[in-house]
């Protein structure tokens, strides 16, 4: 029998890949957040796991081999999300010469999201210390961060305005109405969002209360933001487990 010395053991141990998964396997699985996305923002968090699948177009036990409980699958929406999010800030930095133009198209972006729908549902199952989550939160800040930047360098975002303003604002905005009967809600919205915005830019009309948030200030007085979940209280059973093929 062949024995491993000790630094052998940790090679393997730091080498170690979780394997991948097949095409099609990696395609249920997109269509698995993808369906429980709209899920969640239709039905909310008690969204039924088998209507998921259903709308995935995949069998029950496919979604299970992908993701262990709800939780899990509430894990992976929230960074699909956030890193949709940060896709479309830095589209909206890369193709618009308008700095403040980006800044526009990424908040109606957000807003087509449902941000504001999902961010409570989200909060609730997940851990906001989890390494994924701080990555994809991370990223998504310092493109918000930069796009405002851009704005305000241009001279035509007002000064005492942060990004904790900025994305209060847009999950407000964002969040339904009660009931089902507003057939025309995404045109208030985006209607809505549009004066806001206005709002934002120089010369300012009036002078704010208060003063200009920032997230961190958000996360800690637990206010609901699509970029910065509230830290409630971690939620057992979120860790990313491997998952083989299916």
């Amino acid at each position: 029998m062949r024995h491993t010395n000790s630094s052998e053991g940790a090679k393997a141990v730091v080498t170690a890949h979780p394997p991948r998964l097949r095409a099609d396997a990696l395609r249920n699985r997109e269509r698995i957040i993808a369906a429980a996305r709209e899920a969640l923002v239709e039905y909310g968090a008690e969204s039924s796991l088998d209507e998921i699948a259903r709308r995935a177009g995949v069998g029950n036990a496919t979604l299970y081999r992908h993701f262990a409980d709800r939780r899990e699958l509430i894990h992976h929406v929230t960074l699909h999300v956030m890193a949709r999010l940060a896709e479309q800030a830095e589209t909206a930095r890369a193709e618009e010469p308008d700095a403040f133009r980006s800044l526009r198209r990424f908040v109606h972006a957000a807003a087509d999201e449902r941000v504001g729908a999902l961010c409570t549902l989200l909060e609730e199952g997940m851990d906001p210390g989890h390494p994924e989550l701080v990555a994809a939160r991370d990223r998504l800040d310092g493109q918000i961060e930069q796009i405002m930047a851009d704005a305000r360098a241009s001279g035509q975002l007002r000064d005492d305005i942060a990004v904790g303003d900025l994305m209060v604002a847009v999950t407000q905005l964002t969040r339904p109405l009660p009931g089902k009967g507003c057939a025309v809600f995404d045109q208030f919205v985006h209607r809505h969002l549009q004066l806001f915005l206005d709002g934002l830019m120089t010369p300012a009309r009036s002078e704010l209360p208060g003063s200009a948030v920032t997230l961190e200030e958000l996360r800690r007085q637990k206010h609901c933001v699509a970029t910065a979940p509230a830290a409630t209280a971690p939620a057992a059973g979120t860790g990313v487990t491997s998952t083989g093929t299916g």
